[in-house]
């Protein structure tokens, strides 16, 4: 098995190379759906958020309410951390359970959007890094996502910076051309990956 590490800042394109890795046959373990999954509704993950943070953060149908809980924790660095040490124990755990499911030569990607922030690179066999210049980004967040500028910029501002990216990556995916451009990259990637998932 190898275990593989997916990054890249936001609007680089990580989304999109998750997505073709996992057509080739990669078994993918997504952290952000993993991070939904264990607050739902039922979980010992919600009752600890509510307990932490108080009933506010419930929408009037029990479930989370992201909007608001990000408001309380992304403008005050103690609580963030309060709450991801309910959320990253229990996202971990449930990842390793995921991967133990994985057979033997199996390319298991882990797509992980704070690797570089959190400090998880020596986790894995490869750290992947899909990198774009931040004029792509911000070109790709305005335009595709919608998003305005400066909360585009923010989004950007908040994360690791490219360099810090680079620092930790075992494979650098280039995403600054068009989509088209992508895809034989990533495939030059994956040879390579099962080559040493059947080594390891």
């Amino acid at each position: 098995m190898l275990k593989l590490g997916l990054t890249g800042g936001i609007g680089a394109g990580k989304s999109e190379v998750s997505r073709i890795l996992s057509s080739y046959g990669a078994m993918l373990i997504d952290s952000d759906r993993i991070a939904r999954e264990v607050v739902e509704p039922g979980t010992p993950g919600l009752a600890a958020v509510v307990a932490e943070f108080g009933p506010e953060v419930l929408t009037a149908d029990g479930t989370l309410d992201r909007p608001r809980l990000g408001g309380i924790v992304f403008s005050d660095p103690e609580r963030l951390r309060a709450l991801n040490a309910i959320v990253h124990p229990l996202v971990r755990d449930r990842s390793a359970e995921l991967e133990a499911a994985a057979g033997p030569d199996t390319v298991v990607v882990h797509d992980v959007p704070l690797l570089t922030e959190n400090g998880l690179a020596p986790l894995y066999d490869v750290v992947v890094v899909v990198d774009a210049s931040p004029e792509t980004q911000l070109d790709r967040l305005v335009r595709l996502r919608g998003m305005a500028e400066d909360e585009a910029r923010a989004r950007m501002a908040a994360q690791a910076t490219r360099a810090e990216r680079l620092a930790v990556a075992d494979v650098v995916i280039d995403n600054d051309g068009p989509l088209e451009a992508l895809e034989p990259r990533v495939r030059e990637v994956w040879t390579d990956l099962v080559a040493r998932a059947a080594g390891s």
